[in-house]
């Protein structure tokens, strides 16, 4: 056994306790994934989580131990806590009645989505996966499949937040609400519990499936507030193969100079949320990065057991850009990522709050749109 996959198997403990705690480690080079791989099953410990194509191992580890060694080894790229992470809902108000509820809410028409929906055949084909608490079985969803990364076989959601993110999204009418883009292939990836939070690992090993799919647009509507690089290697590594990957970008208001991660990423479209009157909500967290703004208050959508439901939050503003991201896709496939960013931050509707709080504006998809037809014209 080489001195390197010896200080990870004297680390490194076969299950949780009281004293353990998770970490990632990430290596430089192939041979030493493997290597301790093969060390490691043969000490009997088997890791949390594994990704070849980022050489990224987590394992249970003694919290009482110095990790120092590893830290400085020549072949070891990091060594991180793998951080849990939290949705960003806020509110929840159950509906008591759906008396005057349109089956285009305001917040889709706001964003002016429904113009788009007949030259994009409303998003039809295009692959969308909410990295989420799963996705509930709902008349006004249809899943095109899933995976639980938290080591579960059901995608389906325990909690209700990644549900209602997704008929955001994607509802599709057939009961009450259409969403932003109402025939995408809607894709439930369960990272998240039924508490609404997750480990680092759950949501790298999340995005690493999107990609293997060929799934390149992704609702993230959660955050941390420290920072993991694992999960900003994931971010940029998705980003590189032509994925949009859309954050909320927090809901810690004027609380914190920056918002969260992974929204604070360059390689993300980073979400405000505002109110109906067009003006940044309260609790919508302010700082660099943040791109542009779609509706978060009240929010009328999917829940669990076929149920609708209104919630605020950041978490609500992101998958209305999600859905306009693949409804620009829809019109042109080839669209790239940084195009699609381009169109949709270029094309808001400037309203009050500044930069720091709102980004370029309020999400206008028609007008984002109207550029891909003028050059088509051209």
């Amino acid at each position: 056994m080489n001195a390197l996959a010896k200080q990870l198997c004297q680390s490194a403990r076969s299950k949780p306790s009281l004293q353990t705690e998770r970490r990632i480690i990430v290596l430089r080079q192939d041979k030493d994934y493997r290597h301790c791989l093969k060390e490691l099953q043969a000490a009997g410990i088997k890791p949390v989580k594994t990704d070849s194509s980022l050489r990224l191992i987590c394992c249970h580890t003694d919290r009482r131990l110095s990790w120092q060694r590893l830290i400085d080894h020549p072949r070891v790229a990091y060594v991180e806590r793998d951080h849990k992470v939290k949705a960003h809902g806020l509110l929840r108000m159950k509906a008591k009645s759906t008396a005057g509820i349109a089956r285009i809410p305001w917040n889709i028409n706001r964003v002016k989505a429904p113009p788009v929906w007949k030259a994009s055949n409303s998003g039809a084909g295009v692959k969308v996966a909410i990295i989420d608490t799963g996705i509930a079985r709902h008349p006004d969803l249809r899943i095109a499949g899933g995976v639980n990364t938290l080591g579960g076989r059901s995608f389906a959601d325990d909690n209700g937040h990644g549900t209602h993110v997704a008929g955001i999204a994607a509802a599709k009418g057939n009961k009450k609400i259409y969403g932003t883009a109402p025939r995408v292939r809607l894709y439930a990836v369960k990272v998240l519990d039924a508490s609404g939070s997750g480990f680092i690992t759950d949501i790298v090993e999340g995005i690493e499936w999107c990609l293997s799919r060929g799934i390149k647009i992704m609702n993230m509507s959660f955050g941390l507030v420290g920072e993991s690089k694992a999960l900003r290697d994931a971010v940029r590594r998705a980003r590189r193969r032509g994925a949009v990957m859309v954050a909320s970008a927090g809901n810690n208001g004027r609380l914190f100079t920056q918002i969260e991660a992974p929204a604070r990423y360059p390689e993300t479209l980073a979400v405000a949320a505002v109110s109906r009157g067009n003006r940044v909500a309260a609790f919508s967290s302010r700082g660099k990065g943040i791109d542009l703004s779609a509706p978060g208050i009240n929010i009328y959508s999917t829940w669990l057991k076929g149920t609708y439901r209104r919630e605020s939050g950041t978490s609500m503003s992101s998958p209305h850009v999600t859905g306009a991201a693949a409804l620009l896709r829809a019109i042109k496939p080839g669209l790239s990522a940084t195009e699609v960013s381009r169109k949709l931050t270029k094309s808001a509707l400037r309203i009050p709050g500044g930069i720091r709080a709102v980004g370029q504006g309020l999400l206008q998809v028609s007008t984002a749109a109207r550029t891909l037809s003028n050059k088509r014209r051209k």
